[in-house]
Parts: C-alpha cells; sequence; structure tokens
C-alpha cells in the first residue's frame, strides 16, 4: 500500500525545514528507517528515515525547498500500485492544498490582501524595525507564507550587497576598474551557513562583546590523561580528549559565578538553575554545538562520554534540534586545530563562551627557576551589559586555578 513521507516536526518550535539533500532516486528501492533525505532547520541538520518500505514513486519538493510540518514530500509504494490522494494521511496536506492551504494550516497569517503577502504578526513587526517592503521578500513558507527566516535571509542578502557594492562604489568614485574578476566563482552559501550568519549577526547587534585572556598551566591534567589513557580506552571505547577537563572545570566554576550561566529578557536577569552547556564542533560543512545537559551533576568520565558521542554524532547528522537547544553557557575549542588565542561570539543568548587555545609546551619561570611546561590560552568573551570586567576575571581566575590543582583521579 502507497504510504506518504511527510516532513517531520524537528523541535517543539521548528515549524518548517528545508530539504538540502535527497538520498535516493524516483525509482529506487527503499528499506523501512534508512535514510531518505536531509533537512536543513534553523537548529540541526539531519537525516530523515524512511517511514516504510517499498519503491520511491514521487518526490514533491525537489532540494532547496523550505517546507512546512507536516506536508508530504515524497510517496512510497510498497506494491507498485496507485499512488493514493496524499491528503489520507492524517493533518499532511498535498502540493495542491498547499496553494491554498485551509485555516488551520496558516495558524495566525494574516491573509488579507490589504496587508499584502501572508506573514505572521512577528514576521510583519521586523518588517516594520528593519524597514522592509514585504512585497519585495520570497516567501518560502506554507502559500508563499513569509517566514522569519525569510526575513533574515533578506536581511543578510541587503547587507551582503550593500558589502559588495561599498568597495565598488568607491572605486568608481576614484576612478579605479570595477571588481570582481569574471574568474570568481560564486556560490550559495548553505542552509546552515545561512543560518550560522544570521546568529552571528544577531548576536553582534545584541551583545557588548567584551574578551580576557588567561593563560593556564595544564601540566597536571596533561600527565593525568597520558598515565590513564591506555586503561579509559580499553574500558570505555574511545580515546580521552582533553575536553572533557575544561568541561567539568567550567561546570564546577559556574556553581560560584551563577551571573555567566544566565541571561537578559528585557530589563530582567534570568538565573539558570541547570547548567547546560554548550560545546562546539566542528563540522566540515559548518558550526554546530550540542548541549551537555546538567553537567554541574555530572562526573569527569560521565561528561567525558557525552562529549564523544554529542560529537559523533553531530557529525553523522544524527542530533535532535532539542539536543543543540537550551545551552547556557558555550564552550569552543579551536585549539585542536592550533589556535592559541580566539575572541569568539557569544552564543545568544547566552551572556558567554570560553574559547580554549592549544595546549603547547614552553618555557615559564616557577619560584624564579625557568621549566617548561603544558600551557595554554584561555579567552573568555562576555556581555558587558550584565557582567563587568572584574566579575569575569574573577571567574576566570577561578577556573585557573581549578584547573592548574586538579586532584581528582580518573574513575
Amino acid at each position: 500500500m502507497p504510504s506518504n513521507v511527510i516532513m517531520p516536526q524537528m523541535g517543539e518550535s521548528i515549524f518548517e525545514g528545508t530539504i538540502t539533500r535527497w538520498l535516493k532516486n524516483v525509482g529506487d528501492r527503499v528499506e523501512r528507517d534508512e535514510p531518505l533525505f536531509e533537512i536543513s532547520t534553523d537548529k540541526v541538520d539531519s537525516e530523515i528515515p524512511a517511514s516504510a518500505s517499498g519503491i520511491l514513486r514521487e518526490i514533491l519538493f525537489q532540494e532547496g525547498a523550505t517546507v512546512e510540518i507536516n506536508t508530504v514530500v515524497a510517496i512510497i509504494d510498497d506494491e507498485g500500485g496507485a499512488i493514493p490522494d496524499s491528503t489520507e494521511a492524517g493533518d499532511a496536506v498535498s502540493p495542491k492544498e498547499s496553494e491554498q492551504p485551509p485555516e488551520r494550516n496558516l495558524r495566525t497569517e494574516g491573509a488579507d490582501p490589504r496587508r499584502g503577502p501572508r506573514s505572521s504578526p512577528l514576521v510583519r513587526r521586523m518588517a516594520q524595525e528593519e524597514g522592509i517592503d514585504l512585497r519585495e521578500v520570497e516567501g518560502t513558507g506554507l502559500g508563499g507564507r513569509i517566514t522569519k527566516r525569510d526575513i533574515l535571509n533578506y536581511l543578510s542578502e541587503r547587507e551582503r550587497i550593500a558589502e559588495v557594492a561599498r568597495p565598488l562604489v568607491q572605486q568608481a568614485q576614484q576612478g579605479l576598474p570595477a571588481a570582481p574578476s569574471v574568474q570568481d566563482e560564486i556560490v550559495p552559501m548553505t542552509a546552515m551557513r545561512r543560518s550560522i550568519a544570521e546568529h552571528m549577526i544577531d548576536s553582534r547587534r545584541t551583545s557588548a562583546h567584551v574578551t580576557t585572556i588567561f593563560e593556564v598551566d595544564m601540566t597536571a591534567i596533561v600527565r593525568l590523561r597520558k598515565e590513564n589513557a591506555d586503561e579509559f580506552g580499553r574500558r570505555e571505547g574511545f580515546k580521552l580528549s582533553l575536553t572533557p577537563f575544561f568541561v567539568k572545570g567550567v561546570a564546577d566554576t559556574l556553581k560560584d559565578f551563577p551571573i555567566l550561566n544566565a541571561s537578559i529578557v528585557g530589563n530582567d536577569i534570568v538565573y539558570k538553575k541547570e547548567i547546560n552547556l554548550g560545546v562546539a564542533v566542528a563540522l566540515d560543512w559548518g558550526l554546530i554545538v550540542p548541549v551537555i545537559r546538567q553537567a554541574q551533576s555530572k562526573t569527569l568520565v560521565g561528561l567525558a562520554r557525552e562529549v564523544a558521542d554529542l560529537a559523533h554524532r553531530a557529525r553523522q547528522k544524527k542530533l535532535s534540534p532539542d539536543e543543540v537547544g537550551g545551552g547556557t553557557f558555550t564552550l569552543t575549542n579551536p585549539g585542536v586545530f592550533g589556535s592559541l588565542i580566539g575572541t569568539p561570539i557569544i552564543n545568544q543568548p547566552q551572556v558567554a563562551i570560553l574559547c580554549v587555545g592549544a595546549i603547547t609546551k614552553r618555557a615559564v619561570v616557577i619560584n624564579d627557576a625557568i621549566a617548561i611546561r603544558s600551557m595554554a590560552y584561555l579567552s573568555l568573551t562576555f556581555d558587558h551589559r550584565l557582567i563587568d570586567g572584574a566579575m569575569a576575571d574573577r571567574f576566570l581566575s577561578s577556573l585557573k586555578v581549578r584547573l592548574e590543582g586538579w586532584s581528582d583521579t580518573i574513575a
């Protein structure tokens, strides 16, 4: 019997996804739970498994299409019979229905033609604040609805065009030849890259970014890891990295500095009771920040297991949106690529982010004697709207003492 494949809801606050790649072609055999297509939301990229076994008879939305949840995107026929009316799939809607969506699928859209294109009150408010004529924005939502992502994409494109045009105008004013060269390659951003760009620009607009840097002696931790590496690998089945030590150190230090585990809502400060640490993972196609929840209550080994698992599933596109949302503080580690010092952008709505530089052996002075130690730079970027420099330095100083005096064993 033919089965409808629908766009799933990948999180409580997610109402649409962009199809980035079909992993099967029309006519291919598909097994139930086998990856069928990839989607990108504003939180995560994911592989979506087939809901049934059979032959992929029809693909209703091509790569690059942004589709609302519960919309039929493909049809799998296990017997090779006639294709059914896709309205049989409960709340799912067919492409024909999406051209004139029923009221229940529009939510609150303001479809009055006197208001222009379909959009939500949030979208109309954003357009008004940014001076955008909604008639100039291409809607990718159901029935041509203009979504928040469409507005953000429009703003990003407007800024990009302005940035490109600025040097061209200057060159023209100075009588210089125009650029870019005809040999240059122009490639559209991926959905994830656009989402990252929008998030970073929004953070810069929101927070007053300041960075403070401390140097930390990691010799004790490096030695402890080396002494326990082989036994830990045999017991746990994966290598022990240095990242869990930083995660544990940050989680314990945040207990004493709750203002760094907070957020700003209007004129109020929201102190988070749970310490949910985001750990940035570099991917070949972008960056993602899975979250370790209630990190304050977990052991070093427990954190090591979770860091390894989240990083592995992030690279396999197996994370759910819930696993990359709700972070209260973020840790990024460009040191694995050799970077010594970084000044990262705060991951909104958080108020601070810690950057770990490469651990390198250097000659340092200890008790008026020169010694070779494993040293690293820790950079804390914080939101100066809430956190003063003295508080940020006290936090890093406390973390430094904790890391340099590490005495815990690896249980």
